[in-house]
């Protein structure tokens, strides 16, 4: 675990050489999905998947609170994008700024509730509130649609300067997507490298000495709270269009539970790069082992145990056990200096 005084020291690099992997393996991937026996639409999920777990990173790794309803914020994000087509205007931009805005203003006043609660009560509230969120887009049939859903939720073109971009074709969806992860990406990165993230590590190690610093501890946490609803709901717009459709399954508990899967077996709580970790693990062996057996979340399940037990640090914490004692040795040495 990570501690005061073990904090990574802030990154003055806006790209670094991982970022630079990541874009690589995005905007290569349509080229040999395929070759290895997956397809399109899987990489257009995993984009999606990661831009909300990477948000939820923010929540759950780096600040330490444990939402087991976030499935909520995405959901909200998908029905805002679908509901914004369908009686406002077919705007693929309006869209995902409403989506991305009625998330975060549900982050806000659930953030307003959970922010001065820690530890239990904290899981146990979000828990709840994802809860409210999943039974209300049942019950209001008039305007979810109901167990049904929202249908028909049209794919908008994307307007650039010199041309338009028909995203009704999975390739050109799935590179738009991978170029706004990649932004927020990099903003995030900037963002947990910065004094706000240093804070944001404090709070999780002890609430109480950073209240004792000066700071008012709900407010960050209120902040983390909300940009990662924000996430959530980019993640939720894109999905709506990914899935021309909007379900109110996305805001049930076992849904929220997955991501925190994702996050804690990709090494969340100890590398900013955890979720990326976590999400292609969880796809790979969705189709992989999904293709050999129906049996295979019991599987993925006992192999999520098996991390807990032996490896709570996940799979970044094994990689890094595996760096050179040298390579350990100089990054340490940099921390100190």
């Amino acid at each position: 675990m990570m501690t005061l005084s073990n904090i990574s020291p802030r990154s003055q690099q806006l790209i670094t050489p991982q970022i630079i992997l990541l874009a690589a393996l995005l905007l290569s991937a349509p080229l040999w999905l395929t070759a290895i026996g997956l397809y399109h639409y899987i990489g257009l999920e995993i984009v999606i998947w990661l831009i909300y777990a990477m948000g939820f990173n923010l929540l759950f790794g780096y600040t330490g609170l444990h939402s087991f309803g976030h499935g909520a914020y995405l959901g909200v994000g998908a029905y805002a994008f679908g509901l914004f087509q369908q009686e406002i205007a077919v705007s693929l931009w309006g869209g995902l700024i409403a989506a991305v805005a009625i998330a975060g203003l549900a982050g806000i006043i659930v953030g307003l509730f959970l922010s001065h609660r820690r530890g239990l009560y904290f899981a146990l509230l979000s828990i709840a509130f994802g809860q409210i969120f999943w039974f209300s887009a049942i019950k209001m049939r008039w305007l979810t649609g109901g167990e049904d859903g929202l249908l028909n939720i049209p794919r908008p073109e994307l307007n650039l300067i010199f041309t338009k971009v028909d995203l009704n074709d999975n390739v050109a969806f799935y590179y738009f997507a991978a170029v706004i992860l990649l932004v927020l990406v990099i903003l995030l990165w900037r963002l947990v490298h910065s004094p706000f993230g240093r804070i944001l590590q404090a709070v999780r190690q002890n609430e109480m000495r950073a209240s004792f610093a000066g700071y008012e501890v709900w407010r960050f946490k209120l902040a983390a709270f909300t940009i990662s609803a924000m996430f959530a709901g980019m993640a939720g717009g894109l999905l709506a269009m990914a899935q021309q459709s909007a379900y109110p399954d996305v805001m049930a508990v076992h849904q929220s539970g997955l991501v925190v899967m994702m996050v804690l077996i990709g090494g969340g709580l100890i590398s900013f790069w955890g979720p990326v970790l976590g999400v292609i693990l969880y796809f790979v062996a969705r189709d992989v082992l999904g293709g050999i057996t129906e049996t295979w979340l019991l599987w993925y399940g006992l192999m999520f145990v098996v991390m807990v037990m032996f490896r709570p640090e996940g799979i970044a914490g094994v990689l890094q056990q595996l760096k050179p004692k040298s390579a350990k040795d100089a990054s340490i040495r940099r921390q100190v200096a």
